[in-house]
């Protein structure tokens, strides 16, 4: 379909941010359905005989899978295109959620096994998600209101952790563990017909008009980024792009400056309500509650980073600057979450820990960057190591947090170890990355 064609008329649109809304739902759906399993985990285990070891196994499946797929993922969007890959990603994690709801018709015998693959499974088919939304805010964003983009998108993980918990928990309690599993794969199947229906590319979308079509592509947006590679007969990223990717000194300085940002999140998704009960005392009840302050002060600081890094850009601030001013208030916000050791009053530490937690979405610019930076020739796997970076942090923090509350027998140590990891990422993007700027590949 023809530009013309596509952009008849000079009347002025707004579909991008159709596209955008319907990213940021995808996304919150797509964290639910990673945390189904925790929220039914104590009914699945009653109900299917599994132990805290077997339960370790089966979290473990989606982690595993989940960054083995990453680089295959990338690929698989820069070869085919952002809206095929999306499409079978989203239907088949969508698939692999409902039928986790069938596991209890199977013997006992199997449960485990079943479990773990049906996980890994779920991370394989999840893993192109994030870089997808990357290659999309890419696409359709110009750079002066891409942060503001890719921050929404971005804080639909607080979004999902604040409004899905207390609906799946929900869902436990009135219909059963295994309802929960089938009610999360019917909206996956649901949302599945939207993107179908509803997302295009830019030059592919019959409801964009030319006056929008023009404004983003004059602002930076990629908007031929599949039709290039159609021309090009779709062949993938060269070995050579990503040695020169991963020898680029800003590239790894906002890869690793991602997997420091991640630190802090995955303290709260893991170690947070712990740390509420054995350091401070607090009732399980009461904790339910109190977690969902944090990933609230998150998504709202996650949105209001993107904002603000946009309005700095709409005001003359370089590039740079309008990315890095946020980024480094947010770290420095980030690392108050060591006064927590100062002090016995309760009150005051969850106020520090949603300050920590709104610092951390306030600076987690790391997506915008990749769409600013990412090289043309291959932002899906780009995104995709950038995503692998930021997900051993899955790994790394509950392990060495577990081994410093053993061994020292409190979070205080774990606590100045999240603290250092967000001044550390404030490090890399003021030391490290540099001018950013998109990334240019010399062609061997």
């Amino acid at each position: 379909m023809s530009v013309e064609s596509v952009a008849s008329g000079n009347k002025k649109t707004h579909v991008r941010y159709i596209i955008l809304l319907i990213i940021f739902i995808i996304t919150a759906v797509n964290y639910a359905d990673r945390v189904t399993l925790s929220i039914a985990g104590t009914e699945v285990s009653k109900s299917l005989g599994l132990d805290v070891v077997d339960l370790g196994k089966i979290f473990s499946a989606f982690g595993i899978s989940y960054l083995l797929m990453q680089l295959p993922g990338g690929w698989l969007l820069d070869r085919f295109g952002t809206i095929k890959v999306y499409t079978y990603s989203l239907f088949f994690w969508s698939f692999f959620t409902l039928v986790q709801g069938f596991v209890g018709w199977f013997p006992v015998a199997y449960a485990v096994g079943s479990l773990f693959l049906l996980q890994f499974l779920l991370g394989f088919a999840e893993a192109p998600a994030f870089p997808a939304n990357a290659r999309m805010v890419a696409a359709w964003f110009p750079t002066r209101e891409r942060a503001t983009a890719s921050s929404i998108f971005n804080a639909a993980q607080y979004f999902s952790l604040a409004i899905f918990s207390p609906f799946l928990g929900w869902l436990t309690y009135a219909w059963g563990w295994e309802n929960v599993f089938v009610v999360m794969g019917v909206i996956g199947f649901v949302l599945t017909l939207f993107w179908v229906k509803f997302v295009r590319n830019p030059l592919d979308h019959p409801g964009v008009s030319a006056s929008e079509l023009d404004y983003i592509e004059q602002g930076g947006a990629v908007v031929n980024m599949d039709q290039a590679k159609s021309k090009k007969g779709k062949q993938g990223p060269q070995w050579n792009y990503i040695r020169q990717l991963l020898s680029s000194r800003m590239m790894l300085g906002i890869f690793f400056g991602q997997y420091f940002l991640n630190t802090i999140t995955w303290f709260f998704l893991t170690w947070f309500p712990i740390y509420l009960v054995q350091e401070k005392g607090m009732s399980i009840l009461k904790v339910g509650m109190i977690a969902s302050i944090p990933a609230m002060c998150g998504f709202c600081g996650g949105i209001l980073g993107g904002v603000v890094s946009d309005n700095l850009l709409k005001r003359g601030f370089s590039l740079t600057a309008a990315r890095k001013i946020p980024i480094v208030c947010g770290m420095i916000l980030a690392s108050g979450i060591i006064l927590c050791n100062y002090t016995d009053n309760n009150f005051v530490v969850v106020a520090l820990m949603a300050l920590a937690f709104f610092g951390k979405g306030f600076g987690a610019l790391g997506w915008p960057v990749i769409a600013d930076t990412a090289p043309k020739e291959m932002i899906g796997m780009c995104g995709a190591i950038f995503n692998i970076f930021g997900n051993v942090a899955s790994i790394v923090t509950p392990l060495l947090i577990g081994y410093l509350v053993k061994n020292l027998h409190s979070f205080n140590s774990a606590l100045i170890f999240v603290g250092c990891s967000a001044l550390m990422s404030m490090l890399c993007y003021l030391l490290v990355v540099g001018e950013i700027k998109r990334l240019e590949f010399k062609k061997v």
